[in-house]
């Protein structure tokens, strides 16, 4: 993708959109955030809130799923908030056909 363009991700499994990024950010800061480990990693600006949850309860407390149950990732917040650290194998998907 052209660094000036957004960038949609899509659950691979169902094919809904789940993030969209950058959002509030520029591409540089989004690529800079997500570089070092090799996960893209979103802010909730950049998540599709209908079709992403977070599990908030015991063991897998912090897991990102889509709304589907496709695991994604983890929420891991850090001093500027959620930070979705995502499988990029999970959102790899293409759109679904309308």
């Amino acid at each position: 993708a052209a660094r000036s363009e957004f960038v949609e991700f899509f659950d691979s499994v169902t094919g809904k959109l789940l993030f969209v990024a950058p959002r509030g950010r520029s591409m540089a800061a989004f690529l800079a955030e997500s570089e070092p480990h090799g996960w893209p990693s979103f802010r909730d600006e950049e998540v599709v809130m209908e079709n992403v949850r977070e599990i908030s309860d015991g063991a897998h407390a912090g897991e990102v799923v889509s709304a589907d149950g496709t695991h994604l990732g983890h929420n891991l917040p850090d001093k500027n908030g959620n930070r979705y650290c995502i499988n990029l194998v999970s959102v790899a998907g293409r759109p679904t056909k309308a």
